[in-house]
């Protein structure tokens, strides 16, 4: 599903990674993630694909919600594991949304 974002300018940080064949709850921590960010003041939304390599961009409202994010404790936890187990290779990037357009179905919202 495409997240709903308010009118920009907002923030985006962008999650690009490739698996290690280890599992090892990987799937449970990060639907746990999804459902911690979604519970972070600042949090806009999420959207998430993978097939073969992982991309998953989340939303923000702020760079300072983007770096409470990061010091959240559960979050430290997964970050750990994720180096230490679940990724090959990964990289994060940070960018600010200066602008956006599409179409969106009707049952999905207005266009913008």
């Amino acid at each position: 599903m495409i997240a709903n974002t308010p009118q920009p300018p907002y923030y985006a940080v962008i999650f690009t990674s490739v698996r290690t064949d280890v599992d090892g709850g990987y799937e449970a921590m990060a639907q746990r993630m999804v459902e911690l960010a979604a519970m972070q003041p600042g949090f806009l939304g999420v959207e998430s694909a993978r097939e073969g390599l992982g991309i998953t961009v989340s939303y923000w409202e702020s760079e300072a919600a983007i770096a409470d994010w990061k010091r959240q404790a559960e979050h430290r936890v997964a970050q750990e594991r994720g180096r230490s187990n679940w990724y090959a290779a990964y990289r994060t990037r940070v960018c600010r949304v200066e602008r956006e357009y599409g179409v969106s179905h009707r049952s999905e919202g207005a266009s913008r």
